[in-house]
C-alpha cells in the first residue's frame, strides 16, 4: 500500500481572521482566564485506578471556576470531551460531575466525542459560542479514565458493505498499525522514534522537577484501594505518575514491537494508556477586564481536516498550516508547539514535515512521557502551553496545539498569549474571513 504525504482533505474551521479597528482591549476576543488539569496516572495501575471519571472531571470543573473567581452560576454552558464508554451514559455522567463540583442545576453541559481531538474540539464549540453571543463564559473541558473504558471491543456486527470501501474499512484499523503504516510510508526509523521518547521522558522529567506543572496541576483527593486486601486508603494525587527520568535508547531498543513483528512501534514509543481531566474557562475579554483577571491566552483559530485513515497521523503536519493560515499567520510565526505524541512515529514524521525547530516542540515533555487520556489531551496540551508561554513572557506570543484523530483527521487551534495586542487586528491581512 501506497500513501501520499499531501493526501486530499476536507476542512472544518472556526477562526477571526478579519483585521479591522478594534479598541485596546479588544473586546470582541474570546480569551481564557483559567487552565488547570488533574494529575496524568498510568490507566489500571496509577493513582486514579480506583477513581470514577466523574471524580476526576468534577474535580478540574470546580477548580477552574474557583481559580477564575467566576461564580458557578455565571458559566453559560460546559462542553466536555470524551471519548471512552457508551455516549448516553457518559453524558449524564458528566451531568453528574457537575453537580458534585457544586453547580447548580440551572448550569448546562454537553458532551463531545471527535476522538483524540475531543478536548480541543471543547474548547472550539465553547469560543464559537462565546463568540456567536450564545452566552459570555463557558468551560471546556475533558475527561478520560482508561481504567474504565479502555479495550472495549466492537458491539454489534459491523456493515458487510466495508470491504468495498477501503476508506470505511482503514476507520476500523487499530492505532498501532495506523503508527507502523506511517512509519513504513515515510521512513521514521526506529531509532527516530526512540530518541524521541527519551525526549519527552527527558523534558518531563526535567519540568517535573522545576515546578512548572504547578501552575496547572490540581491535587486530587481521592483512594487507592489494595488489590490483595481490599484494603482503602485515603490519598491526595498530585503529581503525574508516568514519567519515568531514567528513560534511554539502550532500554527502549530491547522492547519488542508491539503491534507488528517486524514493525517498529513499542510500548516505549507509544503514547501511555492514561487516567486524567482538564478545563478551561473562557469568557469575551471585556469582562475579564471589568473584572481585572489574569489572560492567559486568546483564542486565535481552529481546524479540523480529514485525511487517510490509514495514515491518520499525519494529521497534525496537515491541520496546523491551516489553522495557522486561518489565524492570520505563518508556521515561522509560532514560538511554542504542542503537538500530542499519540506515537513517536507520526509525531515525528510530523515535526520533520513541517520543518519545526525541535526546541519549540513538546518542550515539556509529550504524551509519550505524561500519558494520553484521550478526552482530555487537547485541554491538557492547552493549559500546559498557556502557562508555559505566560513564563517566557513577550518573547513567546503565538502557541499551537495539535493532534492527530483516530479514523482519519487532524485538528489543530491556535492560540496568543494574554496581554498582548496591537492598534490593529493581532493577524496579518488575510483574503479569507471564516466568521
Amino acid at each position: 500500500m501506497e500513501f501520499t504525504a499531501r493526501p486530499e482533505f476536507s476542512e472544518c474551521v472556526s477562526s477571526n481572521n478579519s483585521a479591522y479597528e478594534r479598541k485596546a482591549e479588544f473586546d470582541d476576543d474570546v480569551v481564557i482566564v483559567a487552565a488547570v488539569r488533574t494529575p496524568i496516572c498510568r490507566a489500571k495501575r496509577g493513582g486514579f485506578k480506583d477513581t470514577i471519571h466523574e471524580d476526576i472531571l468534577a474535580a478540574v470543573l470546580k477548580a477552574v471556576v474557583k481559580r477564575s473567581g467566576v461564580a458557578q452560576e455565571e458559566v453559560g454552558d460546559i462542553v466536555v470531551g470524551i471519548v471512552l464508554g457508551p455516549g448516553g451514559m457518559m453524558t449524564r455522567r458528566c451531568r453528574m460531575a457537575m453537580f458534585y463540583a457544586g453547580f447548580p442545576e440551572t448550569v448546562p453541559i454537553r458532551t463531545l466525542n471527535r476522538q483524540c481531538g475531543s478536548g480541543l474540539q471543547a474548547i472550539a464549540d465553547v469560543a464559537a459560542c462565546i463568540k456567536a453571543g450564545f452566552y459570555d463564559i463557558g468551560i471546556g473541558a475533558g475527561v478520560e479514565s482508561m481504567t474504565s473504558n479502555y479495550g472495549g471491543r466492537w458491539e454489534g456486527s459491523i456493515n458487510p458493505k466495508v470491504n468495498k470501501s477501503q476508506g470505511a474499512k482503514d476507520c476500523l484499523l487499530p492505532m498501532g498499525l495506523m503508527s507502523e503504516n506511517v512509519s513504513e510510508a515515510f521512513n521514521i526509523t526506529r531509532k527516530e522514534q526512540d530518541e524521541s521518547a527519551v525526549v519527552s521522558h527527558f523534558r518531563a522529567a526535567v519540568a517535573a522537577d522545576a515546578g512548572k506543572f504547578k501552575d496547572e496541576i490540581i491535587p486530587v483527593h481521592t483512594k487507592l484501594i489494595d488489590a490483595r486486601t481490599g484494603e482503602k486508603k485515603l490519598v491526595t494525587i498530585s503529581a503525574d505518575d508516568g514519567i519515568r527520568p531514567g528513560t534511554n535508547i539502550s532500554d527502549l531498543s530491547k522492547l519488542m514491537p508491539a503491534f507488528k513483528k517486524e514493525g517498529s512501534t513499542t510500548a516505549g514509543n507509544s503514547s501511555q494508556v492514561s487516567d486524567g481531566a482538564s478545563a478551561v474557562l473562557l469568557m469575551k475579554r471585556y469582562l475579564a477586564v471589568q473584572r481585572h483577571l489574569p489572560i492567559l491566552g486568546i483564542f486565535r483559530s481552529f481546524i479540523a481536516v480529514g485525511v487517510n485513515p490509514a495514515i491518520n497521523g499525519i494529521g497534525p503536519a496537515v491541520a496546523i498550516p491551516k489553522a495557522v493560515k486561518a489565524a492570520g499567520l505563518e508556521v515561522k510565526d509560532i514560538s511554542l508547539f504542542e503537538i500530542n505524541e499519540a506515537f513517536a512515529s507520526q509525531y515525528v514524521y510530523c515535526c520533520k514535515a513541517l520543518g519545526l525547530d525541535m526546541e519549540k516542540v513538546n518542550v515539556n515533555g509529550g504524551a509519550v512521557a505524561l500519558g494520553h487520556p484521550l478526552g482530555s489531551t487537547g485541554v491538557r496540551c492547552t493549559a500546559t502551553m498557556l502557562h508555559e508561554m505566560q513564563r517566557r513572557g513577550r518573547d513567546c506570543r503565538y502557541g499551537v496545539v495539535s493532534m492527530c484523530i483516530g479514523s482519519g483527521m487532524g485538528a489543530a487551534s491556535v492560540f496568543e498569549r494574554g496581554n498582548m495586542f496591537d492598534s490593529l487586528s493581532n493577524c496579518r491581512n488575510n483574503v479569507r474571513s471564516n466568521l
